[in-house]
């Protein structure tokens, strides 16, 4: 038997070393396709769920919507609460306003339902009914209610360019707003708002008006002031 030569030997060696860089490369190159598809499919899986969810979020809407305006109008509004076991009078509905970012009272848009309740995860009744503790809790704290207490009294301006709101619809509002957390007082800034609506200055006689009540100082002063500037 003839021993092999070195040359031979040296080419299988190189065959053997070139084999494993061939089946190296193979291996590389079947991980990252490994790889890419386990990334694609991690990126496809979160994408689908939330599509998911948002079509759940879109049935729930339309629920509620009127076919004709798209939106949910004051009557959907009132079924809504119905079946929440809320009255549509309910601070919390207001705070479901205030995190959807509603612009108009009494109407709910398919975009601002999709905003809040996503922030919510709330999909359905029985997950919007479990949402509101977490939503109260959200409302309330510092950094946020001064927000909620302002976006208030703006959603109730529900005409274009009004500046004011009647003194009724204030203490409602206050009652809803501030009522949880500072009731004596809301009681009694309620009773002096609607005092002060109930009993009104005769013009230009002022024959009804009493110094000693507790009128606002400027209403003192203008009364003084038209007295002396009366002739």
């Amino acid at each position: 038997m003839r021993r092999a030569s070195k040359k031979s030997l040296s080419s299988a060696a190189t065959a053997s070393a070139g084999a494993e860089q061939v089946n190296e490369k193979q291996n590389r190159k079947r991980k990252g396709v490994s790889t890419n598809l386990t990334s694609r499919k991690a990126q496809r899986g979160p994408t689908k769920a939330v599509s998911k969810e948002v079509e759940r979020i879109d049935q729930f809407f339309y629920t509620y919507a009127d076919n004709s305006s798209v939106m949910i109008d004051p009557e959907g509004i009132e079924t809504l609460c119905s079946h929440l076991e809320v009255p549509h009078t309910d601070v919390r509905i207001l705070m479901l306003a205030w995190k959807m970012g509603c612009e108009k009272q009494g109407y709910f848009t398919l975009d601002e339902w999709r905003a809040g309740l996503k922030a919510l995860r709330a999909d359905s009744i029985s997950k919007l009914k479990k949402a509101f503790p977490e939503l109260v809790q959200e409302v309330t704290r510092p950094s946020n209610f001064q927000d909620f207490y302002i976006y208030a009294f703006r959603y109730c301006l529900t005409e274009d360019k009004k500046k004011c709101i009647e003194i009724p619809v204030a203490c409602e509002l206050l009652n809803l707003v501030l009522g949880l957390q500072f009731r004596p007082q809301v009681d009694k800034l309620s009773n002096y708002l609607k005092y002060q609506n109930d009993y009104k200055i005769n013009f230009p006689s002022l024959d009804n008006y009493d110094s000693d009540l507790a009128w606002p100082l400027i209403l003192d002063n203008f009364v003084e002031w038209l007295r002396e500037n009366k002739s």
